[in-house]
């Protein structure tokens, strides 16, 4: 998104179906950017899909995990898409507007997750269309994110998580629309902004006028880390259980029947499953990485899924998700990673969040 300088050459990588920027200049800086201050990053790595067609609604709300019946004309849901034996085939936000459903999703789950729709559409009055091509968008989050997009001339009252809206806009980028919408962290205030590809320029220069910090893929996985966001793909997969994932966002137990349901429903009847996902950490420069086994009590217990190296109050530490069995996963609790020793911590990682890590290893140790 900026044009690239001798002192900071723009470093470009693979993130989830998209070539993205990986930083700007350090991710440390522009990760404290993000929890301090307010930082603005592209969103094209991101798909969207619209449904339309007069049973988009019934249709979409017997396919997913959360309720899409009841959604309220501009507002949002985080979903699970399953498959019979309810393994997660995808996850995704369903936005409803009006006269169309409109889904989002990451660029390397689109294909699957069209496809499995158009499998379960048969006699429905249901379209589906990808229109990501006429649709990007850009994020901003921080605590003085809300502060500058009105200071760019975006107006955005105060909107509860996955609201949207269409601002009215007093802002120099001369953009034809734009919809804003608050993302679902009630804890990090952050906005996604949808345009046309064709504005995305002009508007994000407009905000880092306003005073956002350019922000990279990189510093973006750390804050995902630490907000403790499983990432389909990485930290979900399909072989993984709705409940397994602590995502109790993604479920609703009072809509009816959808793909999967059966078996969300006995869990929850019979008892939580075995595993849980949750946080690790530890001092320093810790050498952990994804797909590390866990230890405790000289037995195999989880494994890791993600690890980030973040800047805190206390210096550097090797923060990490991943899975753990229940009997295990108590906050406080040290296990082993590999050579390791990490402590689990309670999602999301607050205190690293807030510029305080140094709380989540005072915690007293579980035996």
């Amino acid at each position: 998104m900026r044009p690239e300088n001798e002192m900071h050459p723009l470093v470009e990588s693979d993130f989830l179906g998209a070539t993205t920027t990986a930083r700007f200049t350090n991710p440390q800086t522009e990760f404290s950017a993000l929890r301090n201050g307010c930082g603005i990053y592209d969103l094209g790595f991101r798909a969207w899909i619209s449904l339309t067609g007069g049973d988009r609604v019934r249709w979409m709300n017997g396919m997913v995990t959360n309720n899409i019946r009841d959604l309220a004309i501009g507002h949002g849901v985080y979903a699970f898409l399953l498959n019979p034996q309810g393994r997660i085939l995808g996850d995704m936000y369903v936005y409803n507007q009006g006269e169309r459903l409109i889904v989002e999703t990451d660029r390397s789950q689109v294909e699957k997750i069209i496809a499995t729709f158009d499998h379960y559409i048969i006699m429905d009055d249901v379209e589906v269309a990808n229109i990501s091509d006429k649709q990007t968008a850009l994020g901003v989050a921080g605590p003085n994110a809300r502060a500058i997009v009105n200071k760019a001339g975006i107006e955005v009252p105060n909107l509860e998580p996955l609201q949207m809206i269409t601002p009215q806009c007093n802002c120099d980028c001369d953009c034809v629309g734009c919809t804003v919408i608050r993302d679902q962290d009630a804890a990090q205030e952050s906005y996604e902004i949808w345009l046309a590809p064709q504005d995305v320029y002009k508007t994000w220069e407009t905000l880092i006028a306003a005073g956002a910090t350019p922000i990279g893929s990189e510093a973006l996985e750390m804050q995902r880390i630490v907000a403790g966001i499983p990432l389909y793909g990485v930290d979900i997969r399909e072989r993984d259980l709705p409940q397994e994932t602590e995502q109790t966002r993604a479920l609703n137990f009072n809509k009816g029947c959808y793909v999967g349901q059966e078996i969300v429903e006995r869990i929850r009847s019979r008892g939580n499953v075995h595993r849980k996902f949750t946080g690790f950490v530890a001092e320093g420069s810790a050498p952990i990485a994804a797909g590390e086994k866990i230890v405790s009590g000289e037995k195999e217990v989880g494994e890791i899924t993600s690890v980030a190296l973040v800047g805190a109050a206390s210096g550097q530490q090797t923060v990490a998700l991943g899975y753990i069995r229940r009997e295990v996963g108590v906050p406080g609790r040290e296990v082993m990673i590999g050579s390791v020793k990490a402590t689990v911590v309670q999602l999301p990682l607050e205190g690293i969040a807030t510029g305080r890590a140094e709380n989540l290893l005072s915690q007293p140790s579980v035996a």
